[in-house]
């Protein structure tokens, strides 16, 4: 390894730290989007019955919130439901948006390394073609400088692109996962908001 590093020439040392800050980036992310962590199974109906108890205090509320994006979601339908309509959309739309941004998280880095990794080769390409021309002189050219240069070359270009189609994929990746988790949220939302208008005028606070 440590050879190719010295083959592939100083460039390559910002493809490495490149590559390192992806693989954290998609590390935390698998661990992050997690469907139960996102979306506890069950929520809804724990809800609901609560509702149906009375038992939707502030502080269970705020225990909720705080569980899960979706919990945090669901508080929002509930605290809110006693709200006039135009309050309570814009409400649960604030969270929504939150929640959407909270969970999108490191993407749009991730989507960088993925556009800026082929140019990092592509720069390695550049400082190795001025190897292999610096290499040539009118007393003729070096054979070491020149194969370095060749080398330099083609390492960075082999690493740009190695390091930017797996970010690509993950990237992708996470964005439908993500887009997945905000069309569950917002189903659950609804059939939430759904029960609360019709329960709630059955129960006098």
């Amino acid at each position: 390894m440590l050879e190719i590093i010295h083959s592939a020439g100083w460039p390559i040392w910002l493809l490495l730290l490149t590559s390192v800050f992806g693989l954290a980036l998609i590390i935390e992310r698998l661990f992050s989007l997690r469907a139960r962590q996102i979306l506890p199974p069950n929520l809804l109906a724990q809800v609901s019955e609560m509702v149906r108890q009375r038992q939707d205090t502030p502080e269970a509320l705020s225990l909720l919130a705080t569980s899960s994006p979706l919990g945090r979601v669901l508080a929002e339908v509930v605290a809110a439901n006693s709200e006039p309509p135009h309050l309570r959309q814009a409400a649960i739309e604030d969270v929504g948006t939150d929640v959407s941004h909270r969970l999108s998280r490191y993407l749009p880095a991730l989507g960088t390394i993925a556009v800026v990794a082929p140019l990092l080769g592509l720069f390695g390409t550049v400082v190795g073609m001025i190897e292999i021309f610096a290499a040539y002189s009118p007393a003729g050219g070096d054979p070491a400088q020149l194969a370095h240069g060749i080398s330099i070359a083609l390492y960075n270009t082999g690493f740009g692109i190695l390091i930017a189609i797996p970010a690509l994929i993950f990237h992708r990746y996470f964005r439908s996962r993500v887009d997945d988790f905000l069309h569950q949220m917002e189903r659950q939302a609804s059939a939430l908001n759904r029960y609360l208008g019709k329960e709630r005028p059955h129960e006098p606070r």
